[in-house]
């Protein structure tokens, strides 16, 4: 993996917002309406060459294919594991029960707005909420686990390839989901949570080593339960049932990596992308230990969100391993603010002031939208936020090699 060797290098976590046309197709899947595969299948390829066509028109160095063709940056697995059975949805209690406990008004009223509230005005409104608000099935484990996405992923993977054609990045990464589920009960099948979670692992790792073997690092994408209090099953978890809940979940993503070299692995967390108070997040010097066993070289970590920002002070007191890189977000996805270029540059010089320039890349919070469904601010807005990372970058090199 590329190091900040002479000057300090951009990325950012993946997912970016989808073109109009791939939107309305993917509104028509879920209201059940007719759509041309085929056409479709265009739409993406061309969709993924502008958005890293866009990326390279910035500059930035390690750029992702925006995760164009997926409706979400988790869920679009389903496709692609044999053994989980798509069940229709039921009530829920609310995911982050700790917060809603807290905030009742403002969950109730965030939860109504936040999947329409940046959504392209384009798109007819109607047929944005109703899909938007539409439940997502749910899914039970029928049979073993399989991977039997190897079509959709190599399509996924001969875009990517195509639109990096011609263009000079640094190299380029794909995000995948962590082998970790919360909305499948696997009793039927597996005899415990671990035996599923390493199942889920032997699957996913098709996924994985495809990525690395077409050339490209492969991100794992999904925080550990230990970072905001949720536990799918367990609405009101101690700290001690959070830890051990992620110290599985590493097991079973260490498993996954399996042969994989650690030097084209990343891997992401933050604590939720919602525009929200964020004052249930568990402090990263309480989960540090859990996400620094994961066998990844790189570790992708939200940091210009307000509740976190103060947390590059961490590093002061924990050595960032030998070898390792550090990718803080000093971009905040949550808001429409566009980050000053010289507030940019501040935040990556703090981080590497404790861990030295060559070991930061400077990167994201998040991904700008997590699900067809999820943008987080205007269209317009990422470009102009991608194009501050990249100033603020530049600005923190002159003075870290001056």
């Amino acid at each position: 993996m590329k190091r900040s060797t002479d000057r300090i290098l951009t990325t950012h976590v993946g997912s970016l917002i989808r073109p109009l046309d791939v939107l309305e197709d993917m509104m028509a899947k879920v209201l059940g309406e007719p759509v041309d595969e085929a056409e479709f299948q265009r739409k993406v390829r061309q969709g993924v060459a502008d958005v890293v066509a866009k990326q390279a028109e910035i500059g930035i160095d390690i750029p992702s294919d925006g995760e164009i063709s997926k409706p979400s940056f988790h869920n679009y697995v389903v496709e692609r594991l044999g053994g989980l059975e798509k069940v229709p949805p039921a009530e829920r209690g609310a995911y982050y029960a700790a917060l809603t406990e807290d905030f009742p008004g403002f969950m109730k009223q965030y939860n109504a707005m936040y999947k329409t509230m940046w959504m392209p005005a384009e798109l007819d409104g109607e047929k944005v909420r109703k899909a938007a608000n539409t439940p997502p099935a749910r899914v039970r484990v029928a049979a073993p686990i399989t991977y039997v996405g190897q079509d959709a992923l190599q399509t996924d993977l001969d875009n990517y390839q195509a639109a990096l054609e011609g263009k000079e990045f640094v190299e380029a990464f794909m995000p995948s989901a962590t082998p970790a589920r919360d909305d499948a009960d696997a009793g039927t099948v597996y005899s415990s949570e671990s035996e599923y979670l390493y199942a889920l692992a032997d699957a996913m790792h098709v996924e994985y080593k495809a990525i690395v073997d077409a050339g490209f690092i492969v991100q794992l994408d999904l925080g550990l339960p230990a970072r905001n209090q949720v536990l799918p099953g367990n609405p009101n978890p101690t700290p001690e049932d959070l830890r051990r809940a992620s110290e599985m979940q590493v097991e079973a993503y260490n498993h996954a990596l399996r042969g994989i070299p650690e030097d084209r692995v990343r891997y992401h967390m933050c604590w939720g992308s919602m525009n929200t108070p964020h004052t249930t997040d568990v402090p990263l010097r309480e989960v540090i230990d859990i996400i620094l066993k994961i066998k990844a070289q790189a570790y992708v970590i939200e940091g210009a969100n307000p509740r976190h920002e103060h947390e590059w002070m961490v590093w002061k007191d924990v050595k960032l391993p030998e070898g390792k890189i550090l990718v803080p977000g000093v971009i905040s996805h949550q808001t429409n603010v566009v980050e000053h270029p010289e507030l940019v540059a501040w935040r990556i010089e703090n981080y590497a002031s404790v861990v030295g320039r060559e070991n930061v890349i400077a990167g994201t919070d998040c991904g700008f939208s997590q699900g067809w469904n999820m943008a987080r601010v205007h269209p317009e807005v990422q470009w102009a936020k991608l194009s501050a990372l990249v100033e603020g970058a530049a600005l923190a090199s002159q003075r870290l090699w001056s």
